[in-house]
């Protein structure tokens, strides 16, 4: 496999922001291995900085788990570092930067590794659904703001006027915290735009489906620092494997994933024409959106964002 990891910048519903790109897509390509076979990965940076790629959850020879600093020194510009290991486990992963923030930028990736023998899960449809976060900013700036102010970017400060009540009481606990009961998330849906395979929500991502199908999606948190509640209303799902690792199969109307996470989850749809997927921020501030959809362009109805 040969990667190249590149800059430029990208637009997102017609918000442009510096972006990185690995082999000049976000996310970068879909990678797929097979349990037990050994994998060449040749990485060339073509960035004007160092770079790197971190195989997230893989089980590999330290030399190439891909953190400089720690296991390697990172791949200067203009070089290329081959990765080379054998795959020991199977199940959805990713991949992603572990230099300069760049992984805010663009620099992520799915990974899908087939257990030894073959796929064991039947089913008619399999797809990925990767969300993350978009910003215009550099992410150096965010970190900087963040470091000298940790609420620079939190726009749902508290007040007296609330809509919910609080004692006296409360107000003491929180600010015996330093923090405020609204500090669900560092940073929100004015400064990101949340993203479902590197789409806005107004861009349209959509899978096809016919009625009666099984389909499994895979569910990768590509994003830097947003957790998300994940539901379709009006479908359930049952999650059957998460961080790559077979579980036994439980029902849910919406799940949350952390950052980094993966979720592998069981969708039958049924007569309805199109459900919507809905990613929704932890702080409740924006969503990422995609549909399933029984023909290109049905949309169903999208929720408000909950309090």
């Amino acid at each position: 496999v040969n990667l190249s990891i590149g800059s430029g910048h990208r637009i997102v519903q017609g918000r442009r922001g510096p972006g990185i790109a690995v082999n000049g897509s976000v996310p970068g390509p879909l990678i797929r291995l097979t349990e037990g076979d050994t994998v060449r990965l040749n990485v060339t940076n073509t960035l004007d900085v160092d770079s790197s790629v971190h195989w997230h959850g893989l089980l590999v020879p330290f030399q190439y788990d891909g953190v400089p600093g720690i296991s390697f020194p990172g791949i200067r510009p203009g070089e290329t570092f081959t990765y080379e290991f054998p795959v020991r486990q199977s199940g959805t992963y990713w991949y992603h930067s572990h230099s300069g923030l760049q992984e805010q930028s663009g620099h992520y990736g799915p990974m899908i590794i087939e257990p030894k023998g073959g796929e064991t899960v039947r089913v008619d449809r399999d797809y990925i659904l990767l969300v993350s976060d978009f910003t215009t900013l550099d992410p150096h700036f965010i970190m900087k703001r963040l470091r000298t102010g940790e609420g620079f970017f939190n726009r749902q400060q508290n007040t007296w006027t609330d809509d919910y009540p609080m004692s006296g009481d409360e107000r003491r606990m929180w600010g015996e915290m330093r923090m405020m009961p609204t500090d669900i998330a560092d940073i929100g849906g004015k400064t990101y735009t949340f993203l479902a395979n590197g789409r806005g929500p107004k861009e349209g991502m959509e899978y096809l489906f016919k009625a009666g199908e099984r389909i499994r999606l895979r569910i990768i948190n590509g994003a830097a620092m947003t957790f998300f509640n994940i539901r379709i209303p009006g479908l359930p799902m049952t999650v059957i494997a998460t961080d790559g690792q077979r579980v036994r199969p439980v029902e849910v109307d919406e799940l949350q994933i952390g950052t980094a996470e993966t979720y592998d989850v069981i969708l039958e749809p049924g007569s309805a024409p199109a459900y919507s997927i809905v990613a929704e921020s932890m702080d409740r501030s924006g969503m990422a959106l995609a549909t399933l959809a029984s023909a290109p362009g049905l949309r169903a109805e999208v929720p408000a964002l909950r309090d």
